[in-house]
């Protein structure tokens, strides 16, 4: 094996997409014996359900009447605890090489975090694509990308002792707010107006911060970024009432919220339709042996978009990821009802 691969990270089945689709993929994975790793844009699981509408009532999950997008992705989470899978958030799958064969697949696939992954089976569940941060209309502001200007964080490390200044008003600008005010040397939180999209408790905490002296609130919007080599050293803020200012600022993070693109996936080689990735219905692999896709970046005719559609093809793409993982077992189907081999797994029984 040679020095790459020592670093990779090898397990059965890499899932991309922590949505509901993903996560119920783990989940009948798990009822198989077989380890996977989620990987994720996203900071953290649930992906349109926890980004677009955490509080929006569902009404249409099977056995239950109503259910917030959070409270569906806290059940599913804690339906997968037995399996103990390994999530990697903040990290988007860049490339996928195809190792194997048809009959004995295997692939690599590496992130832009710089991970390796090594696997006999790929689900994709990333939903319409991967979610991107939407950039502010600053100019020049891509030669500060991925060295001083960060759209999510990946060490909280790199921010200790600098000034940050961080742009928004939704969960995630408040969020960060609370987490590096500790270890940053100063901390500017930007937003158009005093009002903000984020759950109030963290609101709260924020103005208690600001009112301490512990971290400053401007209104307005950042308008020009400087600096040398990508280290920014100054922005230029310009306030609801006309007025700039020079903030001083080594890390800034914008946060304008999400936009859905197909990404990466385009380039993996599968045949596309429309941006969706065709499959089949019996096992809704892909045009490529060991690659499924389920959820919302599927297409097969008579396609519904709905969660349970999604849960439906996870459980189906799980028996024949299966049959290439354990080529030499037989799978004997149980039920989670009356197999105490399942229940165990489970831990009720």
């Amino acid at each position: 094996m040679n020095q790459l691969n020592e670093a990779a990270i090898e397990t059965d089945v890499v899932i991309v997409g922590a949505g509901p689709a993903g996560l119920f993929a783990v989940f009948e994975l798990g009822l198989l014996d077989i380890k996977c790793h989620v990987i994720d844009i996203l900071p953290r699981a649930g992906g349109q359900c926890s980004e677009l509408y955490p509080e929006k009532p569902i009404y249409d999950i099977p056995g239950l009447p109503e259910i917030s997008g959070q409270g569906l992705t806290d059940n599913l989470l804690k339906q997968i605890e037995p399996f103990q899978p390994t999530f990697h958030f903040n990290e988007m799958v860049e490339t996928l090489t195809s190792l194997g064969t048809p009959e004995k697949p295997s692939f690599r696939l590496t992130t832009d975090a710089g991970k390796v992954f090594l696997a006999k089976v790929v689900i994709i569940a990333a939903g319409g694509g991967s979610f991107q941060p939407k950039k502010p209309p600053i100019p020049k502001i891509e030669q500060y990308e991925g060295k001083s200007v960060f759209y999510a964080v990946r060490r909280m490390e790199d921010f200790r002792d600098k000034d940050v200044v961080i742009v928004g008003g939704g969960d995630s600008a408040l969020d960060w707010t609370l987490n590096l005010q500790p270890i940053a040397r100063s901390l500017t939180l930007v937003h158009r107006r005093d009002a903000f999209r984020a759950a109030p408790h963290s609101v709260t905490a924020m103005q208690e911060l600001v009112a301490s002296g512990k971290i400053s609130f401007k209104l307005g919007q950042i308008t020009q970024v400087e600096g040398v080599d990508g280290e920014l050293s100054t922005v230029l803020l310009k306030g609801n009432d006309g007025v700039e200012e020079k903030l001083s600022c080594h890390r800034m993070m914008p946060f304008f919220g999400l936009t859905m693109k197909l990404g990466p996936v385009a380039e993996w080689g599968l045949q596309l339709n429309e941006n969706l990735i065709p499959v089949d219905t019996e096992k809704f692999e892909t045009s490529h042996p060991g690659i499924f896709a389920v959820g919302d970046i599927n297409y097969y005719p008579g396609k519904l978009k709905l969660i349970l559609s999604g849960f439906h093809e996870g459980a189906l793409a799980a028996q024949k990821a299966h049959r290439y993982i354990f080529p030499d077992k037989k799978l004997l189907f149980q039920y989670t009802t009356s197999s105490t081999n399942l229940q165990k797994k489970l831990g009720v029984s």
